[in-house]
């Protein structure tokens, strides 16, 4: 080609998460069964849809309206109800207007950090849910600004990390809030994020929450949005059906904004997301015709508090399981549904090893583990594929200098579930030994 045709940013983006499945479709591909535990798709892991819902999205299919357009910025009716439901938590109110609908959230994502000026970053956390990260990299053509997560302090944010990054790094335009946090499982606690709106508000930043597990907590555990803590500080909530309802494959996440009156430029900001859906036509109808109907309905409350319930008791089973491993940093989980699970400090050395018995798969990982500059966790994350078919995601590439590895809490199978993380206890045991 007479030019380079690749942007400066476009070796950021990278998404371990499924990069990792190629490898275990290599491995399941050579007779080793594979156990997922790399993705959270509620739906692979034998999540039932009730049947009230798929009701409500059958009847919907009968609706001429669920194969047109719909308005550039999204159903009337929905926005309308997403309104509503914001505005009776009392904080920050909002309009149809101040929402805009997106084909998921990885849509929306790509969205926001494209139309921020290259030159001005946006602060998120570490470990760092790669979406964001890769997005937020790619724009700037850089690697990621992040504050970290504190693993020995339930993974809450270090805001003294965070107040000092932004204090001296002028570029920053916004934080990045995840919350309840995807890979964590922390959900971040009512004064940490009062104070994150008051490291904003001082240094006249946006805030971004991504909010698409809000209403997935349990074991006692609350979410608090960042409408109820923002005050008149600009921000964008960013929330979707993915998770909870479950309906991954619907791909339909939406956009709130708060306060655009109080600043000029992020208004500005704002109109451009709003016109480059415009130039795009709309997002897709039929998911967004679905959710006043079914969150609307007097039995989605009391699905919730279940599916929560079913996850914080998995969530005991797997600290049970792994919570006394001497060789760890193990917090357990109250939003979300994954656990991330730390090494200790010199635990992990390049000569640790598992026994894996096929010698087709024992070389494929030997090929991968040798491969330049792979990283510790990820060596171990290779070798519990090899040997026990479990597929996990190393933390590394997690935008994290932290060495371990993401679980999800999705099995619905309980005895399959401490099944598994048994086998992954007893072959973590052994690698860290051997």
């Amino acid at each position: 080609m007479r030019h380079k045709i690749l942007s400066a940013g476009a070796k950021e983006l990278t998404y371990e998460i499924r990069e990792i499945v190629k490898k275990a479709e290599l491995v399941q591909q050579a007779g080793q069964a594979v156990y997922w535990e790399n993705i959270g798709d509620p739906i692979q892991k034998n999540a039932i849809v009730p049947q009230w819902m798929k009701e409500i999205i059958s009847g919907l299919t009968l609706d001429n309206r669920s194969y047109s357009y719909c308005p550039s910025k999204g159903v009337l009716e929905t926005r309308k109800f997403l309104a509503s439901l914001n505005n009776e938590r009392g904080g920050a109110q909002i309009k149809a207007d101040d929402i805009l609908f997106f084909n998921g959230l990885g849509d929306a994502i790509g969205k926001v950090y494209q139309y921020i000026n290259p030159g001005l970053r946006v602060i998120g956390p570490s470990p760092a849910y790669s979406t964001h990260s890769s997005a937020e990299a790619a724009h700037a053509g850089q690697e990621p600004i992040t504050y970290k997560l504190d693993p020995d302090n339930h993974w809450y944010p270090d805001l003294d990390d965070l107040y000092l990054k932004v204090k001296y790094n002028p570029n920053i335009i916004g934080i990045l809030i995840i919350n309840p946090d995807n890979p964590t499982g922390m959900v971040y606690p009512l004064e940490t994020l009062k104070r994150i709106v008051e490291i904003a508000r001082e240094f006249k930043l946006m805030l971004i929450s991504d909010e698409i597990y809000l209403n997935i907590t349990y074991n006692g555990a609350r979410a608090y949005s960042l409408a109820e803590v923002i005050g008149n500080v600009p921000g964008i909530a960013m929330k979707g059906i993915s998770k909870e309802l479950p309906w991954p494959g619907s791909r339909c996440g939406w956009m709130e904004y708060y306060n655009r009156e109080t600043d000029a430029e992020f208004n500005k900001f704002c109109a451009v997301l709003d016109n480059a859906k415009m130039i795009e036509v709309c997002s897709t109808t039929l998911p967004q015709l679905a959710i006043p109907r079914i969150m609307g309905d007097s039995r989605y409350a009391v699905y919730r508090q279940e599916q929560n319930k079913n996850i914080g008791n998995r969530s005991r089973i797997i600290s049970d399981i792994l919570g006394t491993v001497p060789q760890l940093r193990f917090n357990e989980t109250y939003g979300a549904f994954y656990n991330t699970i730390i090494f200790k400090e010199g635990v992990l050395h390049p000569e640790q090893k598992l026994k894996i018995a096929d010698p087709v798969i024992r070389e494929m990982v030997e090929k991968w583990v040798a491969a330049p500059d792979v990283a510790l966790d990820k060596r171990f994350v290779y070798y519990l594929l090899g040997a026990t078919g479990i597929c996990v995601v190393p933390i590394s590439s997690f935008c994290s200098d932290l060495n371990g590895f993401r679980v999800t809490l999705l099995e619905e199978n309980e005895s399959l579930l401490k099944q598994t993380f048994t086998r992954l206890r007893d072959a973590l045991l052994e690698y860290v030994n051997s």
